[in-house]
């Protein structure tokens, strides 16, 4: 399903997603998988590229389960989803190079880094007032705003409202693209989504042989829309939780970030240091500035990796306490 440079990145394209790094964190997942288990699927490209028997998946963001169901059901019928995708793009007149690409040169000229983002604006926005008032609040209407919005993201205000403004993006070959193998790739597998708290969602669950469950939660020191949602609180359910998971001798993987910018998540560094820890060699992209930050991310298992030759036990308390 993938070779060992390349992953399917889902359509949702989440920023933070692990598509590019699935490859490096893959080759440590355990070779034979009954259950994939992800309590924080996101945007799914860790699910899409896993082989197992079995998916069960949760967010707690319940926007993002909706768009995951949306497009699995669009999975029976991808010509009739992209008429009326093409429909919507045209009724707001919005560009769409996967199609052709219809803006101006003299935008281009005068705009040369933002030009998509001065030709969507006004039909953009009216799609945006058209959804908060429910003149047009589908989930695909919903889907359409992520693909052209800033960062492409889903924020909604207090009100509920979907407020991110435009982004400088487009419908394009990409985005056609990552669609397609969506489609392709979540007919071939046995799904179940859930919106729960990630605990919650685990109470439903009895463990079976040969299951696996994949972590990417919140990051405690970094900085996103998501991450507002975690603090050292449920950071310390999650980890206690793990604990339990190794005593029913359940495996699993947690990728997380230990050092970024000065700060060091202790609380992370100490529980892990009885358990295995990678070295994931990435850059994190900021949702505040969009930038490249280096930082030190990792991912730590609970078993023995099959493939070894980078694996070392980390133990940083005495590091990091002194």
């Amino acid at each position: 399903m993938t070779n060992k440079n390349k992953a399917f990145r889902s359509p949702l394209f989440y920023v933070g997603d692990k598509y590019k790094l699935y490859p490096k964190i893959s080759q440590y997942f355990p070779k034979t998988i009954n259950r994939f288990i992800e309590p924080f699927t996101g945007g799914g490209s860790v699910f899409l590229n896993v082989s197992a028997n079995e998916y069960l998946l949760n967010d707690i963001d319940s926007k993002v389960i909706e768009i995951h169901e949306f497009l699995e059901k669009q999975a029976e019928n991808p010509d009739l989803f992209f008429k009326n995708v093409f429909e919507i793009i045209q009724e707001y007149k919005l560009s769409h190079s996967y199609v052709k690409d219809i803006v101006p040169q003299e935008l281009r000229n005068k705009w040369k880094k933002t030009y998509y983002a001065k030709f969507n604006k006004e039909g953009f926005n009216k799609l945006k007032k058209d959804y908060n008032s429910g003149k047009a609040n589908t989930t695909l209407h919903l889907y359409i705003l992520l693909i052209y919005g800033f960062n492409r993201m889903l924020r909604f205000n207090s009100k509920g409202e979907y407020n991110l403004p435009v982004g400088n993006v487009d419908f394009n070959k990409n985005t056609l693209t990552a669609l397609n193998n969506y489609f392709d790739l979540i007919k071939k597998k046995k799904t179940t989504f859930h919106n729960l708290d990630f605990l919650d969602f685990f109470d439903g669950i009895n463990f079976q042989e040969d299951d696996f469950i994949y972590l990417d939660p919140p990051y405690l020191i970094t900085f996103s829309e998501y991450n507002k949602l975690w603090n050292q609180e449920t950071e310390e359910r999650l980890l206690n939780f793990l604990e339990y998971l190794d005593e029913q001798n359940v495996n699993f993987a947690i990728s997380n970030v230990t050092h970024y910018k000065g700060k060091i998540n202790k609380q992370f560094l100490n529980w892990s240091s009885k358990y295995f820890s990678l070295d994931i060699k990435s850059n994190y992209i900021s949702y505040h500035d969009n930038s490249n930050k280096e930082f030190k991310e990792v991912l730590i298992t609970n078993y023995q990796p099959k493939t070894s030759s980078n694996l070392k036990v980390v133990n940083e308390k005495s590091e990091i306490l002194n």
